[in-house]
């Protein structure tokens, strides 16, 4: 009796995405087929890397990053100042923080997207939020956040912020150590029933790069913020970490008490 051979189980077909900075509003994406994806060598300067992978039926999981120069503790205080995201995040209209306790955040967002033909997508949902304790790399530091829409407009909507933050070892030319960090999201993204992903895709696509883009920006604010305040006599310098690593930490000022 000849044997049969189980069939080999279909790996999920992905697109990949390499955004550029360009903030026009068309939309369009780069795409490459799954046989063709290649890894870039490095992120460009100004650039957004976006993949998305097709999950079951009308889900997919977009992953994304973008490199920034500031460190982890910086774009961690720009995450979880979660009420003054819609401050700075385009298509994010409210950001209200429902509950906070130690670690954990839960909180109502609400969105507006433009689809193709005139259409508007409003996305709500009450999101909670786990904040994880830091993680000490071999050549750096990582700490993450999971996410979850627990009430909304969408049938799965979960994933995890992460920043990585890498040092290098420095020479004896320039024994200073310089910093590498990388923000990355991913999310796994579902629908209602009676709405095709599909429509949404690129869309979403469009607002993650813009999203980070916008943290991006909001961190190097921060850094003109604190060059600004070493030019003034009444500060000085003052070590802080929301990690507790003070190697790892940038310096913030306060004023002397002159009482």
């Amino acid at each position: 009796m000849k044997s049969v051979q189980p069939a080999a189980q279909a790996r999920p077909p992905r697109i990949t995405f390499i955004v550029d900075d360009d903030d026009d509003d068309s939309g369009n994406l780069l795409a490459t087929e799954d046989n063709e994806i290649q890894e870039p060598d490095s992120l460009v300067e100004d650039g957004v890397f976006i993949e998305v992978t097709k999950l079951e039926k009308n889900s997919r999981r977009i992953e994304s990053r973008i490199s920034i120069d500031a460190t982890l503790d910086s774009v961690w205080d720009i995450l979880t100042d979660y009420e003054r995201l819609s401050d700075f995040i385009p298509g994010l209209a409210l950001s209200k923080l429902i509950q906070k306790a130690p670690s954990f955040a839960r909180f109502l967002q609400i969105g507006e997207q433009n689809l193709a033909f005139g259409l508007k997508f409003d996305a709500k949902g009450v999101i909670d939020c786990y904040e994880k304790e830091l993680e000490t790399l071999p050549s750096g530091i990582k700490r993450d956040i999971d996410f979850k829409m627990i009430e909304g407009d969408f049938q799965l909507f979960e994933g995890k912020w992460s920043i990585s933050q890498l040092f290098s070892s420095g020479s004896d030319e320039s024994p200073v150590r310089e910093i590498s960090t990388t923000l990355s999201y991913i999310v796994d993204v579902k629908p209602k029933m009676w709405f095709p992903v599909g429509l949404i895709e690129g869309r979403l696509c469009k607002e993650i790069k813009k999203n980070l883009i916008s943290i991006r920006g909001e961190a190097q604010k921060a850094i003109d913020r604190t060059v600004d305040l070493q030019d003034c006599p009444y500060y000085v310098p003052k070590l802080c970490s929301s990690s507790g690593l003070e190697n790892h930490t940038d310096n913030y000022f306060e004023p002397f008490n002159t009482h």
